[in-house]
């Protein structure tokens, strides 16, 4: 699972990261509202915690604009913020829960928790074409057969499941599959994408995953007919 901070509070944001991190969560770290719109952005996150009093941006205004880039990542908001009015305003603005400090780790961990668990029990499986991508067992399935993937095509075609049709960038797929500080290139990608081009043709799926030049991959339903 990975999950962003947005928290100019650097003590604070790095303090948080060390526990969660302990946890076995992976962590990035942004310092101002405008750097944690442009991480958020990548999609690559299972949950972002945001503050709201930010230089460049505040979080409610970062929290309004990756929402109408319809990214549905959960938020939870932190701010020193307690008044009635201020908690609607975050959740107006398409947070998902609202924390105020100071708070006990106990409790930030179990927002966590209980956040994520939301977002993970909604789907066990993504479907794309006629063919599932089992989440639990990394297994690509298209009628009687499967075939399991590794853990890195996994990734990637989770994410190319996810993204629904919409293109992905090869540095979006690098930073999502591979990490920010990853010494992996985009040949990495390119091969990784043929593994997985050769698998769903193995069994039989109507899903191709088709590249745009210079823009990177998305998948398509071909009809064979």
């Amino acid at each position: 699972m990975r999950i962003l901070i947005v928290e100019d509070e650097k003590l604070l944001a790095d303090s948080i990261k060390s526990l969660l991190t302990k946890k076995g969560f992976d962590v990035d770290v942004a310092y101002d509202g405008e750097s944690g719109k442009e991480y958020a952005e990548l999609g690559i996150y299972d949950l972002l915690i945001m503050d709201i009093m930010m230089p460049k941006m505040d979080g409610y205004e970062v929290t309004r604009r990756i929402r109408e880039k319809r990214i549905g990542t959960p938020i939870l908001m932190l701010t020193a913020k307690s008044e009635l009015e201020d908690r609607i305003a975050g959740l107006n603005s398409g947070a998902d829960y609202y924390l105020t400090k100071p708070f006990d780790t106990r409790e930030l961990l179990a927002c966590i928790n209980a956040l994520l668990r939301r977002q993970g029990a909604q789907v066990d499986e993504v479907k794309f074409g006629n063919t599932t991508l089992d989440l639990s067992s990394a297994m690509l399935i298209c009628g009687d057969n499967s075939i399991r993937l590794s853990a890195k095509e996994f990734d990637i075609m989770r994410f190319l499941f996810q993204a629904g049709g919409k293109i992905l960038s090869k540095e979006m797929i690098l930073t999502k599959v591979w990490g920010y500080d990853s010494d992996a290139v985009e040949n990495h990608v390119e091969v990784y994408i043929g593994f997985l081009r050769k698998k769903l043709a193995s069994i039989g799926s109507n899903v191709r995953i088709e590249t745009v030049r210079r823009l990177g991959y998305y998948l398509e339903v071909v009809d064979d007919d």
